[in-house]
Order: C-alpha cells, then sequence, then structure tokens
C-alpha cells in the first residue's frame, strides 16, 4: 500500500489508490484499504479540512447528510467524508452531526491518502497544521468520474454539485 505521492491532484480517469485508514468502529479499531472500499459500484468521496469547523459543520456535511436518499436514488452506493483528523474526532464528529448510516466517516490521521490524491492544504497559518483540501469526486468502480475542489468556501463541492454532477 506504499503509493508514490503525484505530482498533481488526481484526475477524471485515475484509479483510487490503495492507502490504509483507521476507523473507530464498533468492536474498536479497525483498518480500511481506500482502494477496496470504492473498487465496486458508485460512491461519493467528499473532503474537507477539518472536523468541527464552521463550514464543514454548518454546511458541507450537512449537505450530504441532507442529500443522502437523493444521492442513493441516483444509484450511489456510498457516501464518505474524508478529514485529515484522527479516528475519535471522526466517531465525535459523525455522533455531534447525526451522519448515522447516512455518511461514513474517513479518518486519514496522518494525511496519507490526502497526500497521494494531491488534496493536501497547507493550513499552517492558521495554526491547523496540513489538512485535505475541500473536494468531491464520484468514483465508479474504483475510477475518478468527476471532482471538484473548492480553494475557498463550499460551491463546487455541496451535496447539490455532486447530485447534478451524477
Amino acid at each position: 500500500m506504499d503509493t508514490p505521492v503525484p505530482a498533481m491532484p488526481i484526475a477524471v480517469g485515475a484509479r483510487l489508490p490503495s492507502v490504509a485508514l483507521k476507523r473507530l468502529g464498533p468492536d474498536g479499531m479497525e483498518t480500511l484499504d481506500t482502494a477496496a472500499l470504492f473498487a465496486a459500484g458508485t460512491s461519493v468521496l467528499f473532503g474537507v479540512p477539518g472536523a468541527f469547523t464552521p463550514t464543514c459543520s454548518g454546511r458541507h456535511l450537512p449537505g450530504f447528510i441532507e442529500q443522502a436518499a437523493a444521492l442513493r436514488a441516483r444509484g450511489v452506493a456510498r457516501i464518505a467524508c474524508l478529514s485529515v483528523n484522527d479516528p475519535f474526532v471522526m466517531a465525535a464528529w459523525a455522533d455531534a452531526q447525526g451522519a448515522g448510516a447516512a455518511v461514513e466517516m474517513l479518518p486519514d490521521g496522518n494525511g496519507d491518502f490526502t497526500r497521494v490524491l494531491g488534496l493536501e492544504k497547507d493550513a499552517r497559518g492558521a495554526g491547523l497544521g496540513l489538512r485535505c483540501k475541500r473536494f468531491a469526486m464520484i468514483v465508479e468502480d474504483g475510477v475518478v468520474r468527476h471532482i471538484a475542489v473548492d480553494e475557498s468556501g463550499l460551491d463546487a463541492t455541496s451535496a447539490e454539485k455532486v447530485l447534478a454532477a451524477l
């Protein structure tokens, strides 16, 4: 699972790389392989700069929770939220937001998956360290079919924009 860091962000037509992520599951810590997780069917993967941050908690994640049924009606089997936060923070954020089964939380504690996607954001100036850019992608059978990145704010990566791209 040692994937080289790309020179540019992942693009349409690229296969999602295999990276191990740790998540707090019902029976404790579990390891997920990103390539296996998105290998079959249609998935939506969106990334946020940080759990419990204003736009992420106020609009981005809630939008996907609210639109989960509409996304599933369009054939989306998995909706996943990625953030460079540890598994405990992501579990607490999921509970606080009522994500339940609507959105699967993917902690990228070390930023490894974010880095190989080429979607790392340097937020050290704000005291937040290295984070994930705000993005949304549609993945079909492990291959990126649509990707949008918001450099600031929330526009191209909203649940409504993803729904329109399906």
